[in-house]
């Protein structure tokens, strides 16, 4: 097949620290291109890849303030759809904005739903001709059609298994109050554990009034935002991933991360987590603080093997792509 990726082009294909539908997007291009498909995959020119690289940006515009992100996004999806017609299909990662102008594909359009950010830009999904995939089955609406679920996907070689462990708890991701930073200061004070704490700061007043004061750099360690390689080395060396959630969390890349490297979860049972995580074998889903303390305690009672071993099974990157390329087979073979 010949495929078309339209990437996101905020951060950098891989990304270089933060960038989820990146990573996923970046993962998707090399397995497609491994198993013998032509792919020409739009992103930030600085991206790195085996497929054919195209775009119109020159690096990412969040790293750049000088970029606009709204005219930039346009011009790349404009770009890109003016060569859709060289395509078998078009599978879209950038939200809503291609769907506006999903007239102009002149190839079947598929779209991943990472996660709606506001049901307002639901008009823009209503209105397309896209098929859609969920990337997990808790985080559907019901005004849409899916063609399926397809789970995301890790690069198990980059997560290595970790026997051992640690004593530390570690929190990844943005600093933010939906991703319960605070929260995961004080389950871990409760437990009388180390909490590291690894992301960017998404929200400057959460983090300078709710987060920075509790940084003593030894109860609660702040990393900053971990690139891959010292990400696998502070997921495996943990006792357990806090996830303490404040909102409906579409998948949760880190979940299943730390899980790659054997280091259970718990996180707060909202949005898919109870989908993602094995009950009392990956980790646990609670529904607050006092029930997280509890969890903690339960977490020696995993075995970190089997939780690796569910990680390559449900979350490696070849089941990924296996899951999109029967998705693409679907599409096309849907009367058109």
């Amino acid at each position: 097949m010949k495929i078309a990726l339209l990437g996101p082009i905020a951060w950098r294909t891989p990304p270089r620290h933060y960038g989820p539908w990146e990573q996923v997007t970046g993962l998707l291009a090399e397995g497609l291109v491994a198993r013998g498909h032509e792919v020409t995959l739009f992103a930030s020119l600085d991206s790195i890849t085996t497929a054919e690289l195209d775009g119109v940006i020159p690096h990412p515009y969040a790293e750049d303030p000088s970029l606009d992100g709204r005219v930039w996004e346009a011009m790349h999806v404009a770009h890109a759809l003016a060569r859709s017609a060289e395509f078998d299909l078009v599978h879209n990662h950038l939200d809503w904005l291609p769907l506006a102008f999903a007239a102009h594909c002149r190839a079947p359009l598929l779209t991943t739903i990472h996660g709606f950010s506001d049901p307002a830009i639901l008009p823009a999904y209503r209105a397309s001709s896209s098929a859609f995939v969920s990337i997990s089955d808790a985080d559907r609406v019901p005004e849409l059609d899916y063609l399926r679920t397809v789970y995301h996907g890790i690069d198990l070689d980059t997560l290595p298994f970790s026997a051992a462990g640690g004593d530390d708890l570690v929190i990844l991701g943005r600093i933010h109050p939906d991703k319960g930073t605070a929260d995961a200061i004080r389950i871990a004070a409760l437990t009388g554990r180390r909490l590291l704490i690894a992301g960017l700061v998404a929200d400057e007043r959460y983090f300078r009034e709710e987060v920075e004061p509790l940084v003593d750099g030894d109860r609660v360690v702040y990393l900053g935002s971990v690139g891959p390689e010292q990400r696998a080395e502070v997921l495996g060396s943990a006792y357990a991933l806090l996830h303490p959630i404040a909102f409906a969390e579409p998948f949760g890349l880190s979940v299943v991360e730390a899980m790659a490297t054997g280091t259970p979860v718990v996180a707060f049972a909202l949005g898919s987590m109870p989908e993602v995580i094995d009950e009392a074998v990956t980790g646990f889903g609670v529904s607050d603080v006092a029930g997280a303390v509890v969890a903690v305690a339960r977490v020696a009672e995993l075995d970190r093997a089997t939780v690796r071993r569910v990680a390559e099974a449900r979350y490696g990157a070849d089941r990924m792509v296996d899951d999109y390329v029967e998705a693409y087979v679907s599409l096309l073979q849907r009367p058109q």
